[in-house]
């Protein structure tokens, strides 16, 4: 499983939560690991106006490296 840090800019490049978001990109919240309350999905921030937060499997994201 990648490992994602508070901050880190992600691309979605799917997402079951919200099919819209995908191709596009955010930062990861989570200051931990993601665990049972989100069913193990990392939550994205910052991707659109109109796409509020997230949940994204680590499947489904890209570290863009910014």
């Amino acid at each position: 499983m990648p490992q994602f840090n508070a901050g880190d800019e992600v691309q979605i490049v799917e997402c079951e939560d919200n099919p819209r978001a995908a191709g596009r990109t955010g930062r990861i919240v989570d200051e931990a690991e993601p665990g049972r309350l989100t069913g193990g999905r990392w939550t994205v921030n910052g991707i659109d106006l109109l796409i509020g937060p997230v949940l994204c499997h680590s499947r489904e994201l890209v570290k863009t490296g910014r």
